[in-house]
């Protein structure tokens, strides 16, 4: 190598399995996210793409009832024990600096958020409305199935409405939604979160901030071994 030749690192990749209706997906996002401030200036260039998981494909857009009433169905468990696995999971989100309502959620069918989470991965503003998504689902009561909140929450971070109107209306991204579950099928993965870094290290829930600082540092430490 010529020597003032530059080597140019290009950023680590990370996909990320999630649903918008999944509260262990945001939380997930902010460990992730912490565990990468916590390298500060040793933190290398990551590029993050979210890929479409629907957790529970057969909820009706206008789900009548609330959390607990769909969970305790849903999961077979009594409204007493979901009562107590929603406390759980809305003291874990308070650590990560999320403030979870559930009383004002409102359960609705998925696949229209994930549709439009790929019309933003290609105006390049995937990571900006799955970031709107979660907070308006989880902390501030929004109804993220209706495709007239989903085009005004896509507006708060820069999608054109009407271009993604006519994504939405017309299902234009439902194979790539389609696409996403089938490959985390071929994965194995069941579950989400779920973080594949470089395509070959696979990090399951929403694990501790420390955990993703360890594996940024393998990853970067393996990519500085392979070019020296």
């Amino acid at each position: 190598m010529h020597p003032f030749a530059y080597v140019v690192t290009s950023p680590i990749k990370i996909d990320i399995w999630s649903d918008i209706a999944c509260p262990w997906c945001y939380i997930g996002k902010r460990h992730l996210e912490a565990g990468l401030a916590a390298l500060g200036d040793d933190a290398p260039a990551v590029e993050i793409e979210y890929h479409s998981f629907e957790l529970a494909p057969d909820t009706p857009v206008d789900f009548e009832g609330s959390e607990i009433d769909f969970l305790a169905t849903h999961k077979g468990l009594p409204a007493e024990r979901v009562q107590q696995m929603l406390q759980h999971v809305t003291g874990v989100a308070a650590n990560a600096g999320l403030d979870y309502d559930f009383d004002a959620l409102k359960h609705t069918k998925t696949l229209k958020a994930h549709e439009l989470l790929h019309f933003a991965k290609e105006q390049g503003l995937q990571l900006e409305l799955s970031e709107r998504l979660f907070r308006a689902y989880f902390t501030e009561g929004r109804h993220v199935g209706r495709i007239d909140e989903l085009l005004e929450l896509g507006a708060e971070v820069g999608l054109d409405a009407d271009a993604a109107g006519d994504a939405l209306e017309s299902g234009r991204y439902a194979a790539d939604v389609q696409a996403d579950i089938t490959q985390a099928g071929a994965y194995g993965i069941n579950g989400v979160p779920f973080f594949v870094f470089e395509g070959k290290y696979g990090v399951s829930g929403a694990q501790p901030a420390e955990v993703f600082t360890q594996v940024l540092t393998q990853v970067a430490e393996e990519r500085e071994g392979a070019a020296a």
